[in-house]
């Protein structure tokens, strides 16, 4: 049987099922665009889902893991529990935890699965290739798709992975095309990127709560050599070198 809910708290809305299995009932948290929402999981583990973010997980932790799965991104502070580890299955990785706050960013149609260590120790694990990374605090676990390469790298600031939380934009060297998803996931609009040769121009800016698109795109204009332009519900973005 599946159970599906829309909940409205504060102007935030998500849609929520459930799927009863024999001895278990899982729930499945799916966040729309311009959306974020905060949520507590059955052992108090704070979970923040950004847009367009799917998260699944169990009624009760009772097997020797905790484990959840998540498409999208996530912010987490997950309690500690020595005996039973908590497992983030955001494929193609696998990021294992006991206690500590980190961010993961795996949409399935982004280049790269980004794991971010705030606070505690994390092991990321690629199983198809063999690969494991442990992490400290202030060091984040790229996974590239294409390459199928897992590597580590330092993070100059940990607000850069999770800011999204409360409504703030770091784009630290971002190529065009990861910025243009995530202003479309915020903003609850289509972006297209017309011309191939600018899509993975990397730009760096920062933008805080309350500024809208267009002032968004108007300064990201010179730094990525662009122009855009607005076609009914679209934007599109253009080459200036063409």
């Amino acid at each position: 049987a599946a159970i599906f809910v829309i909940v409205i708290t504060c102007g935030t809305y998500f849609y929520q099922s459930e799927i009863r299995k024999i001895g278990q009932t899982m729930s499945t948290i799916t966040v729309p665009a311009g959306q974020r929402v905060n949520l507590a999981l059955p052992d108090g583990t704070s979970v923040w889902l950004n847009a367009r973010s799917k998260m699944s997980y169990p009624a009760a932790f009772t097997d020797d893991k905790r484990e959840i799965t998540l498409d999208g991104e996530a912010y987490f502070e997950v309690e500690k529990d020595a005996r039973h580890p908590f497992v983030v299955k955001a494929d193609p990785v696998e990021v294992e935890v006991l206690g500590t706050h980190f961010n993961v960013e795996a949409y399935p149609g982004d280049a790269e699965v980004k794991t971010t260590l705030l606070e505690g120790s994390v092991a990321v694990n690629a199983p198809a290739v063999s690969s494991r990374i442990t992490l400290s605090p202030g060091e984040s676990a790229i996974y590239n798709r294409a390459d199928k390469t897992l590597q580590e790298e330092k993070t100059k600031e940990n607000n850069t992975a999770t800011g999204w939380r409360d409504g703030h934009f770091h784009f630290d060297y971002l190529p065009l095309q990861e910025i243009a998803r995530e202003l479309s996931n915020a903003f609850h609009v289509k972006i297209k990127i017309t011309d191939e040769d600018i899509k993975d121009f990397r730009i760096r800016a920062h933008f805080t709560e309350g500024e809208s698109l267009d002032q968004m795109l108007d300064l990201l204009q010179p730094a990525g050599n662009f122009s855009y332009s607005k076609t009914n519900d679209t934007i599109l973005i253009h080459s200036k070198l063409n």
